[in-house]
């Protein structure tokens, strides 16, 4: 998904107006090629439009919205859900969040609890789950044209188009930029996720809650690596066949 390339050079002037391609590039880190070739095709990535923000101090999501192709982001862009926070979770917080409670109840001290990294290995999928009314695979594919089985296929690999993104929020009734921030096109502050919301989330968690999330994830980890596992076995025995 990108803009155009008239619409870029003229948002461009506003933002950097003293600034030759050069000092663009320079400052930004994108490649001349890379930026001439976008031009060239009339389509400049977001990324772009991303890193030159960034790169003179202005908000990304602001930047955005002004063209076209993401009106109505910025006014959009609002607090995740409880939900969508504890999403980006992974499983080794929640398991360290379950373990200082248990210390907690003999009369120990519970620490500080520590930032967890994301977006984690299953953010997306996790995520797109914890927006799910229960049919937003269909209402997407209906709303963008992408087939179904294009939209699991990404999500299965762990990553979504920042476009079926931003559409699934929408008809999720979520933040907009909620879908650009668990993909990694955002950092959580420049799509509006309080910088310690996911803590306090899980915070928030009665213990029968937490045990129940953890199961669930734990539950979800292992399918996974069963399926490694069965991979792992298929490429052997047929790696010993041919030989």
């Amino acid at each position: 998904m990108g803009v155009a390339a008239k619409a870029f050079q003229h948002w461009r002037a506003t933002v950097a107006p003293d600034e030759s391609t050069t000092d663009l590039c320079r400052m930004t880190g994108i490649k001349r090629s890379t930026l001439a070739q976008q031009l060239v095709r009339n389509k400049v990535s977001m990324a772009t439009v991303i890193r030159v923000a960034r790169a003179y101090g202005q908000d990304p999501v602001t930047a955005l919205s002004s063209f076209a192709e993401f009106a109505g982001l910025e006014e959009g862009r609002r607090e995740p859900t409880k939900a969508e926070l504890i999403s980006q979770v992974p499983y080794p917080c929640i398991l360290k969040a379950l373990l200082e409670r248990a210390t907690a109840a003999e009369g120990g001290e519970i620490p500080e609890p520590e930032l967890c990294s994301y977006p984690h290995a299953g953010s997306v999928r996790q995520w797109f789950d914890a927006i799910d009314p229960g049919d937003l695979r269909q209402q997407l594919s209906a709303a963008t044209g992408t087939a179904p089985q294009n939209i699991s296929a990404q999500l299965t690999a762990g990553r979504l188009a920042p476009d079926l993104a931003i559409a699934a929020a929408r008809l999720a009734g979520v933040s907009l930029t909620s879908g650009l921030v668990v993909t990694g096109v955002l950092l959580p502050e420049e799509g509006g996720w309080p910088p310690r919301g996911r803590e306090q989330a899980i915070a928030e968690l009665s213990d029968v809650e937490l045990v129940t999330l953890a199961r669930d994830r734990l539950d979800a980890l292992s399918k996974v690596l069963r399926k490694r596992e069965l991979d792992a076995k298929f490429d052997h025995a047929l790696l010993e066949n041919l030989g």
